[in-house]
């Protein structure tokens, strides 16, 4: 069972794609990231929730929390500030080394604390994918360190989040990223594993599905062209559907893009590592 962990821990790794993206933004009078209908007044909070961005894309998480506590301060019920600190939760566990005493645990209390702010912000602003998101988020970091019962019995909240997000806000390409991956994960899981869960532990493993993963990371590729892992994810998808030549295109561009995120780099190597095992495919 431990590719099912993979499977919903796969939503650990789609909120790290958001906490950095989400960061980008400019000084516009009207949206923010997370909330495109505001209004920047220049009043106080308006003013802090555009530093927290800003915050967010020097990497300077405890920088933004602090802000973000002063607006909860001043407005308990800011959807968009309760959003945004569940992110800040997120990555503060995701920053737990594994290497540390009781990371589980410790990693554990953070996403917990990230889950309930991110419900909080669903509860201040049910209409706000962004709430709606990190939901889902919180809760796939928590399942990939739980029991195998627990992962299952998350898989229906998280993806009834993800697509509750994408309904509210259809150009989310975030989102659709993560939902393409879990639809091909949910995939690749196979007949025998599926068995075992149902013998074992009396529950069924959500139906994946390779078309709807190309379906979804496409509309993230198209929403998002430049982001680099949106386009990596996408030619995995292809490769595991085999269509070589679709999935050599893809990595090709990847190494024309941009550096926008910290892990651009990292994830440009990964493109060329697979482009080089699917050469002569």
């Amino acid at each position: 069972m431990r590719i099912l962990t993979m499977i919903l821990g796969v939503l650990m790794h789609m909120a790290l794609i958001c906490l950095m993206a989400v960061a980008e933004t400019k000084a516009v009078s009207v949206g923010r990231v997370g909330c495109p209908e505001c209004v920047n007044d220049g009043s106080p909070i308006a003013q802090s929730l555009q530093r927290v961005d800003e915050l967010y894309a020097s990497f300077k998480t405890k920088e933004a929390q602090n802000e973000l506590f002063k607006i909860l301060k001043l407005d308990p019920q800011n959807a968009e500030a309760l959003s945004k600190m569940a992110r800040v939760y997120i990555d503060f566990g995701d920053m737990i080394p594994e290497a540390s005493p009781d990371w589980q645990e410790k990693r554990l209390k953070e996403y917990r604390t990230a889950e309930e702010y991110a419900r909080r912000a669903v509860n201040a602003n049910p209409n706000s994918t962004w709430g709606h998101f990190y939901v889902a988020a919180a809760l796939g970091n928590i399942a990939a360190l739980s029991s195998v019962e627990k992962q299952i019995d998350f898989a229906g909240e998280i993806r009834a989040a993800i697509e509750k997000a994408i309904s509210l806000d259809p150009r989310n390409g975030f989102a659709y990223h993560a939902y393409g991956v879990w639809h091909r994960k949910l995939a690749e899981i196979g007949k025998m594993s599926r068995m075992l869960a149902s013998f074992f532990y009396r529950r069924s493993i959500p139906q994946g599905s390779l078309a709807k993963s190309i379906d979804y990371l496409q509309k993230a590729v198209s929403l998002n062209p430049t982001v680099v892992v949106s386009r990596l994810e996408l030619a995995r998808t292809y490769v595991a559907l085999e269509n070589w030549a679709q999935a050599r295109n893809l990595l090709n561009s990847v190494q024309n893009l941009p550096i926008q995120f910290s892990d651009d780099a990292q994830n440009k190597q990964k493109a060329l590592q697979l482009l080089e095992e699917i050469r002569s495919r």
